[in-house]
């Protein structure tokens, strides 16, 4: 929570040093063109004026964190939450620059990167859904009520039956959810002939442009498997980066992609839209697991577009 306090201070700041910057500007511009009819008022009286403005701005501004904070301990303790979430802080000014992992290239130049771990100090993570095979209510009035982050990767072939599902799961949350590519079909794309990877790929970005408004930035490839015919055909559909996955959370546990069996800074979280029907739990089971797991190592969510 330490690190969550810390950046509402500096947010604070910034409001109150804003607020007073302001109303500054706008004494100065009355008193240039001064109303004849009227006296000016006394320099003290700007003073508690401007002082009056930016408190009230810093007091409203604080009054908003408590309330947000506050309605996230009860979305916890209703959605069965060991804690609440970490409050994630403010996204960095410029992007970071994002390269392939090592041991993930290939022999090709000035292609999209590939990466499971985004570079940042911060204690974050990014929760990534793949798929689109269930389409469970509760997981968008879940994820809305604690103020959860999170980026969808979606196949057509699943998604189809009910796009307006994902319709107002982009619309769920004040931010936005984050609609992604994950092909057409959910083939192997190594399989593929470069012309059918183009399809699978350029096809989705198609679906999700016409279906949600947004042509995608972002690809992942099925089973995260990939050649270098995958990332020329995803390039030339528009996709700026590939990112795969770290971990990957289940309802009963957790898999780890690295050594340690440990999140770090920066870490993509993989999970998928399932129901009990294929694991062992709903997806509200999967996101008690995996948010009690970030919590208590001390991570907080982030929106994966803001790093990306």
């Amino acid at each position: 929570m330490a690190k969550g306090v810390h950046g509402s201070s500096r947010v604070l700041g910034a409001v109150l040093v804003a607020a007073a910057l302001a109303s500054a500007a706008t004494g100065c511009s009355e008193s240039a063109e001064p109303d004849r009819g009227a006296p000016a008022p006394a320099a003290g009286q700007q003073a508690r004026a401007q002082e009056q403005g930016a408190a009230g701005a810093l007091n409203a501004y604080v009054e908003r964190v408590h309330k947000q904070r506050a309605a996230r301990v009860l979305a916890a303790r209703k959605w069965g939450l060991a804690k609440p979430p970490l409050e994630a802080p403010a996204p960095p000014a410029v992007k970071p620059k994002i390269t392939t992992r090592k041991g993930f290239e290939t022999d090709g130049e000035d292609l999209p990167p590939v990466f499971t771990t985004v570079p940042t100090k911060q204690k974050i993570v990014f929760l990534t859904i793949d798929d689109g095979a269930e389409k469970d209510p509760e997981l968008l009035r879940m994820m809305k009520e604690l103020r959860i982050p999170y980026s969808a990767f979606l196949s057509d072939y699943v998604v189809k039956d009910d796009y307006g599902y994902f319709a107002r799961m982009q619309k769920s949350q004040e931010a936005g959810v984050s609609l992604h590519n994950h092909t057409l079909n959910h083939r192997y794309l190594p399989g593929l002939s470069y012309k059918q990877q183009k399809r699978e790929i350029c096809g989705m970005q198609d679906v999700i442009e016409k279906r949600f408004g947004k042509r995608p930035p972002l690809f992942r490839p099925p089973y995260g498997n990939y050649n270098e015919d995958t990332l020329r055909a995803a390039k030339t559909c528009g996709v700026k980066a590939v990112p795969l996955w770290a971990s990957e959370a289940f309802p009963d546990h957790m898999e780890w992609r690295e050594w340690d069996r440990d999140l770090h800074p920066g870490d993509i979280v993989l999970t998928h839209f399932r129901g009990k029907e294929d694991w062992k739990g709903t997806m509200p089971d999967m996101i008690r697991r995996v948010m009690n797991v970030i919590t208590a190592k001390g991570y907080a969510v982030a929106k994966l577009e803001d790093y990306v």
